[in-house]
């Protein structure tokens, strides 16, 4: 493996073994020095391509938001009607609360961040408005932020129920919210 500044991918492992660790042990168990064990990087290279803990956790935590906002687009941009949008949004909502458990934890442990601090609020707010955007493609703004609460909530309750809904409620929220006429079951 390179050393020093030849290592191209330095920055990169050690933006992937905060995010791993985060997941494992929440942002209160991170450090520089479990940070670069993980990444298998020399501690001094964390003060190197970082300025501090926070600046690490941003990046990392931006890197994240980066990944779920690619998985919105790669839901919605196939759909071509309203009901392909509906369908695709459906589908996001149990391709997230059904995806790595990691994705859940690092989501959860940004939003407490985002709670405490502005730097991450604001990190929330513009993938927020990344994701209500990808949704105006489909949807009017004042649905589209709702569909973004909406996949947001039933995402985490899927994950943490013990028998999750099926698609058919999923469905069926999604339906009410984009005034989608209701079938009768």
């Amino acid at each position: 493996m390179a050393t020093g500044h030849t290592d191209p991918h330095r920055r990169g492992r050690i933006l992937a073994a905060t995010l791993d660790l985060i997941a494992e042990e929440g942002v209160a168990g991170v450090s520089h020095r479990k940070i670069a064990t993980r990444a298998k990087v020399p501690l001094g290279s964390m003060t190197y391509h970082f300025t501090g803990i926070d600046d690490l956790l941003c990046e990392a935590f931006t890197g994240y938001a980066d990944h779920i906002v690619s998985v919105f687009e790669d839901h919605l941009s196939r759909a071509t009607t309203a009901d392909e949008a509906r369908e695709a949004v459906t589908d996001l909502i149990h391709t997230l609360s059904e995806g790595p458990r990691r994705d859940l934890i690092l989501a959860q442990e940004l939003y407490t961040l985002a709670a405490r601090h502005d730097a991450y609020r604001e990190l929330c707010r513009r993938w927020m408005r990344r994701s209500r955007d990808l949704l105006e493609h489909h949807f009017d703004a004042s649905t589209s932020r709702q569909l973004d609460a909406l996949i947001e909530g039933l995402t985490l309750h899927r994950a943490l129920d013990d028998t999750p809904p099926d698609r058919t409620l999923t469905r069926e929220a999604v339906g009410r919210i984009t005034g989608a006429a209701q079938r009768p079951s």
